[in-house]
């Protein structure tokens, strides 16, 4: 189960900074992810299907990244807590670097808990709960 969900994460990693440098395979990316999944902020719970919306949806998130400075994502530790043999939640612990315009680079640390199912040794996220992300990024004067 470790080894899927890291070769996972380590493939979600490279996928966001393709993306962020406008050069990803949408369908590599939608292929992180299970036919269906849910989602959990503070603002809302939402559930989606991995389909042509929610690969256009990817499009619009990172083009929204890109013009707020994102320019890499790095993955500080992944901690897993086992459910049952097929499914864990991933602890991503996350860093984001924004370029600012005449200040430098601003770096953000940030944790993300995603639902994570193995199935035929290969591991696609159905799930994740993330924290209030446009808090934070007002709090260190991104957007």
């Amino acid at each position: 189960m470790e080894a899927a969900v890291r070769k996972l994460f380590e493939r979600y990693e490279n996928f966001c900074n393709q993306s962020l440098g406008g050069h990803a395979d949408m369908d590599e990316v939608a292929s992180l992810y299970a036919p269906e999944f849910i989602g959990a902020a503070p603002a809302d719970v939402m559930t989606g299907k991995n389909d042509d919306q929610f690969k256009q949806a990817i499009v619009q998130g990172y083009a929204h990244y890109r013009a707020i400075g994102t320019t890499e994502m790095r993955i500080r530790n992944v901690r897993l807590s086992s459910i049952d043999e097929c499914h864990c939640l991933a602890h991503v612990a996350w860093t984001a670097t924004y370029a600012q315009k005449g200040r430098g680079h601003k770096v953000i640390d940030f944790d993300v808990h995603y639902f994570v199912q193995i199935l035929d040794s290969e591991a696609k996220i159905f799930g994740w709960v993330s924290g209030d992300e446009q808090a934070l990024l007002k709090e260190h004067g991104i957007i």
